[in-house]
């Protein structure tokens, strides 16, 4: 089996992909700021160390570790932002649906 192209424009978006999935997953499990972005230096140092990896055998290893290491750290209930499906503002404010208003009741005594 081949392993991917270096350098190639499908494995840049596949590594970028790849580095929002695990700065998002840190977010999720991290609730201070600061931790957090002492945490998000660290990944990209791990991105930046296999920048420059050329031979597809070597790069196919790194990104099936990396896969490997998204999915044993995904959290059971992840942070979604309140616009986007599943966010806690998903929908909240949807106008409201036009009734008619009854005919006023007179009295014709």
């Amino acid at each position: 089996m081949k392993g991917p192209v270096p350098f190639s424009p499908e494995n840049v978006k596949l590594v970028s992909s790849m580095y929002r999935r695990s700065l998002r997953t840190a977010h999720d499990w991290i609730n201070r700021h600061d931790f957090y972005r002492s945490k998000a230096a660290e990944i990209r140092l791990r991105f930046e160390q296999n920048k420059n990896v050329s031979d597809p055998v070597e790069l196919k290893a790194i990104l099936d570790k990396t896969e490997a290491m998204l999915s044993k750290f995904k959290h059971p209930d992840p942070i979604i932002p309140p616009g986007r499906p599943g966010g806690t503002s998903m929908d909240r404010n949807v106008p409201p649906r036009y009734q008619p208003e009854p005919y006023p009741f007179r009295n014709t005594i």
